[in-house]
């Protein structure tokens, strides 16, 4: 997403820039006021001007100085950008809905250029656009388009096999002997008819000597292949294995931004599927590649010596092939990547439906899913469909003109034979070579078949390689004994810089200090123990932790320091134990029981049939909503957090479960600086300050009583609950009666 277009020499002319201006940002619109589309038209900002040149005119500026603001809205089907200038509000322009996000960021950095910021906000990916194309490049190291162009896929192909040197070079090796023990062939059964058969020449003895001679070779290629089919098949077995687990790491490493914009399905299709890919092409492909390429090269080479004209005649199909592959390369790339798409739609909505079973049998929806499933599976299946038939139509007629070849040569040759300038083994020979040329033309020609899959799978998994997480350890990052200090100073966040969902938040808190973060949904309670976690980074503005900043603690120092317990409760497949050792993977028996029985989990985990080693299914679905948050509560406070994360941690417990947790949290947050979000307000009455957060700011900061006699946003939450608790009570009471 471009966000500084280049202007031709006569807009640049149109705009004028004064000596000390600069162009902040230059994007197109491309819809009149009454509704006719434009062309080489754009809003250009300055950080003195909003210039609008369109068609080759200025329509209208707009002096910064004089705007109050200028914001983005969208429309049906398209946007508009409205200019503020003294209370009065103008359509400045009109845009199409393609242009919507462009604008957005544009807004942003209008209004921070109207408050006087000298930061001014850009997309993350015009922060990473090629030098040379300008196309995006969504956290990739290197332009995929200008790779292409520039040899990019051989290049990651070689990098993929570097490490392999060694077979690789026993590899190459065997496929040269390969390809000398074919070449041979022909040659030794010319010399057994042209020396032995014809005109009984030879004798017996000769006869088994060149057939022995034949038998040894096929034997010997024999073992050959079964070595070169060996040696491949561990090798493609050692990438696939090498780039699932590069693949995994990475993906652990990347921001929750990467993962939370991909589906569950289509990321595990990268892990497994394009890695499978890479081995089948190694086992199937690669070792015949370097053999029929020598083969090809030298069969050339010899049938040129053998014979000029039979030769051209020969090769006169070749060019033939070779264009009409090279027509249809682009068609089959595309047709097998969108192959690819359509199986990461299919697997996705697999991944989905199985993990939210639950909702969908609560909800009746067995026959929609089905149904819509089976959709996905029919486009899917009838691409496949059109693939196949393509391919089996394309790949007979394009074979069938490569061997057209054969039936010229074997007649202008035997006419040589004939007419005595050549002998029928010389004939059979030439036949033999020219044979073996087709068969491997061939398979060249459906080599690209092949390498598509392969050029696919790797560009998905170089997708995931050559990101760079966004949160990672500073250069200068250390390790520090945390206190519990946290200090938010004029910080601004939002998950699209151009939407802040916090915006210069400000507030000290103290070590030991128990925090209540209060409000209504979507105000951004979540977000900011996202941003104490540090799972994401500030746009703006200071976070500290006992005075440093965030950014300067080293990742893994900082997370083993902090507890969490968040809304959605999640464990893993296996024992409780070993999800209550999540945090601490080192922890004593003792140290599992103890933080277990703080959590009040030990009674029910002993009436469990395995105790502490009983399995616990994917997700933690054999057991209550009740127990999983308290073995989640257990697992947060093993490690003796200095920081401690509380969302919604009681949200899943009966009234006595509750109780006891909130007893065994007092203890807990004694002396840990804690952050606690919770739906019931009177949870957090004991906090010893309430922050209620509205308008994406902080609204009030109190204690409880404190912002009770304050009677505004605070109070307002806790009366309504008030209301609907009692009209529950009385719902309850009437039902009873």
């Amino acid at each position: 997403m471009i966000l500084n277009f280049d202007l031709s020499k006569e807009n640049q002319q149109l705009l004028a820039l004064a000596p000390n201006e600069r162009i902040c940002y230059a994007v197109p619109y491309d819809i009149t006021a009454d509704g006719r589309f434009l062309s080489n038209s754009y809003a250009v900002v300055t950080d003195k001007r909003l210039v609008l040149l369109e068609e080759g005119t200025l329509r209208k500026q707009y002096l910064l100085s004089d705007c109050d603001k200028i914001d983005s809205e969208p429309q049906i089907d398209c946007g508009l950008l409205i200019v503020t200038v003294q209370g009065k509000e103008e359509i400045a322009a009109r845009f199409s809905a393609k242009h919507l996000a462009r604008f957005s960021y544009v807004a942003r950095g209008c209004t921070l250029l109207l408050e006087g910021s000298t930061k001014l906000v850009s997309s993350e990916e015009y922060e990473k656009t090629c030098p040379n194309c300008h196309r995006a490049l969504p956290g990739t190291r290197e332009c995929p388009h200008c790779a292409k162009k520039s040899g990019g896929f051989v290049h990651e192909f070689l990098s993929m096999l570097a490490p392999y040197k060694k077979q690789l070079a026993l590899i190459v090796f065997i496929m040269l002997l390969a390809a000398v023990i074919t070449l041979l062939n022909p040659e030794i059964q010319k010399h057994l008819i042209d020396d032995v058969l014809t005109d009984k020449k030879g004798t017996l003895s000769q006869a088994f000597f060149f057939l022995g001679m034949i038998f040894a070779l096929s034997l010997f290629m024999v073992i050959i292949n079964i070595s070169k089919a060996y040696l491949c098949s561990k090798l493609g077995s050692m990438i696939s294995m090498d780039l699932r687990a590069k693949l995994y790491h990475k993906i652990q490493v990347l921001s929750l931004s990467f993962i939370n914009d991909r589906r569950p399905g289509e990321l595990m299709n990268r892990v497994v599927r394009d890695t499978t890919r890479v081995k089948q092409f190694m086992e199937d492909v690669f070792c015949n590649l370097f053999t029929v390429c020598v083969i090809f090269i030298f069969d050339v080479v010899y049938m040129l010596i053998l014979d000029v004209k039979l030769a051209l005649m020969a090769f006169l199909f070749i060019p033939i092939s070779i264009f009409i592959s090279n027509a249809f390369r682009h068609n089959i790339h595309r047709r097998f990547h969108r192959q690819w798409q359509k199986n990461d739609d299919v697997n996705s909505s697999l991944q989905d439906v199985i993990s939210g079973m639950n909702v969908v049998k609560s909800y009746g929806k067995e026959e929609t899913e089905s149904k819509k499933f089976d959709e996905l599976s029919d486009d899917f299946a009838a691409v496949q469909r059109r693939n196949e038939t393509f391919w089996a139509i394309f790949y007979p007629l394009l074979s069938f003109t490569i061997g057209a070849g054969v039936y010229l040569i074997t007649y202008f040759g035997g006419v040589s034979v004939l007419n005595g300038t050549k002998t029928t083994g010389e004939l059979l020979q030439f036949i033999n070579y020219t044979s073996m040329l087709y068969m491997y033309l061939d398979w060249l020609t459906n080599l690209p078949r092949r390498l598509m899959d392969l050029v696919n799978s790797l560009e998905r998994i170089n997708d995931v390689m050559n990101q760079e997480p966004r949160i990672v350890d500073d250069k200068d990052a250390t390790d520090i004994d945390i206190r519990g200090a946290v200090e938010f100073k004029n910080a601004t966040f939002g998950y699209k810089s151009y939407k802040p969902v916090l915006e210069k938040i400000s507030l000290s808190v103290k070590p030991g200090e128990m925090i209540g973060l209060v409000g209504a949904s979507g105000t951004g309670k979540s977000t900011m123990i996202n941003l104490i976690m540090h799972l994401y980074e500030l746009d703006d503005g200071e976070l500290l932790i006992d005075g440093t900043d965030i950014k300067k603690i080293r990742l893994e120092n900082y997370h083993s320091q902090i507890g969490v317990v968040l809304q959605e409760t999640f464990l893993f497949s296996g024992t409780i134990l070993n999800n209550i050792r999540f945090a601490k993977p080192d922890a004593t028996y003792e140290e599992v029981i103890r933080a277990a029985k703080m959590a009040n989990a030990h009674d029910f985990i002993c009436r469990t049939p395995d105790g502490y080693n009983t399995y616990v299914g994917e997700r933690g679905f054999n057991l209550s909503g009740g127990e999983r948050q308290r073995i989640a509560i257990a697992r947060a406070i093993l490690n003796q957090p200095k920081l401690l994360i509380l969302d919604e941690a009681t949200a899943s417990l009966d009234t006595e479960s509750e109780y006891l947790i909130q007893k065994a949290l007092e203890r807990l947050t004694n002396g840990r600086t804690t952050f606690a979000i919770a739906h019931r307000l009177s949870t957090l009455k004991d906090a010893d300050r309430l922050v209620v957060i509205d308008g994406h700011s902080i609204a009030e900061i109190g204690t409880h009583n404190e912002l009770m006699e304050k009677q505004g946003i605070y109070y307002g939450l806790v009366t309504a609950q008030l209301e609907m608790q009692k009209v529950s009570n009385e719902e309850t009471a009437a039902a009873q009666a």
